[in-house]
């Protein structure tokens, strides 16, 4: 690694970045486990997957709206080569002794519908989530840091919860227990966001002294596509 390279990605930045695909690779393993909370029936995915918006905030809020958006599509990039390689880890013959297939089926095993339904949530959910908080924290003038991260949260896991529940779900269970699920898992995700505040504030304040910078995203693109500019 040569000098401007790791000038450009200090040790924090890479800690952030492997907080956030380890939550998110993980989130999805353990969602096909439902679990009981406070009787909300909801993927135990969902105790582990709103970190990765939170450490989205703390991305967004340090290093800027173009960072975040890298580390996004590298998540996005970690995350199909895992479904990659599990599908491929399912379609490989079993060796004869071997008779867990079926339970790695069950659980490792995955739809094409809510493959699509989760990446594209994934999308949508977490762009919406950095744009939001990078368009406040200009209106802001970078005072009350809960707002922009309680409010892109607001919008970001809303969208997330929405498209993945209408996309990999519509049409196979009741509208109304579906619209139950896309409520539960918003109020559920902001809330987790709303408690977490507090740290938040810890490790941002905490990561921007260690680095010495602040971003403000002023005059640059927020196309999500590009990687370069």
């Amino acid at each position: 690694m040569n000098s401007k390279t790791q000038a450009h990605y200090s040790i924090w930045f890479l800690i952030i970045v492997m907080v956030f695909i380890t939550c998110l690779i993980t989130a999805n393993i353990v969602a096909v486990k439902l679990v009981s909370i406070s009787g909300f029936i909801v993927p135990a995915g969902i105790v582990i997957f709103p970190i990765s918006y939170i450490v989205g905030d703390v991305l967004t809020e340090v290093y800027g709206y173009k960072h975040a958006r890298r580390v996004i599509w590298l998540g996005f990039a970690c995350n199909l080569l895992a479904v990659i390689g599990i599908i491929i880890g399912q379609a490989l013959p079993a060796a004869s002794f071997w008779d867990a297939q079926s339970a790695y089926d069950r659980i490792l095993g995955y739809t094409p519908r809510l493959l699509i339904a989760s990446f594209v949530a994934f999308l949508f959910g977490e762009f919406a989530n950095s744009y939001v908080l990078s368009r406040m924290k200009i209106a802001t003038k970078g005072r009350w840091l809960w707002t922009r991260t309680i409010g892109s949260t607001i919008v970001g896991q809303g969208l997330d919860s929405v498209i993945f529940i209408f996309l990999g779900f519509w049409g196979t269970s009741p509208q109304d227990a579906l619209i139950g699920a896309m409520v539960t898992q918003w109020l559920f995700k902001v809330g987790y966001e709303a408690v977490a505040t507090p740290l938040t504030y810890i490790v941002v304040n905490f990561i921007k002294r260690q680095e010495g910078i602040d971003t403000y995203d002023r005059d640059i693109s927020f196309n999500p596509l590009s990687l370069v500019e």
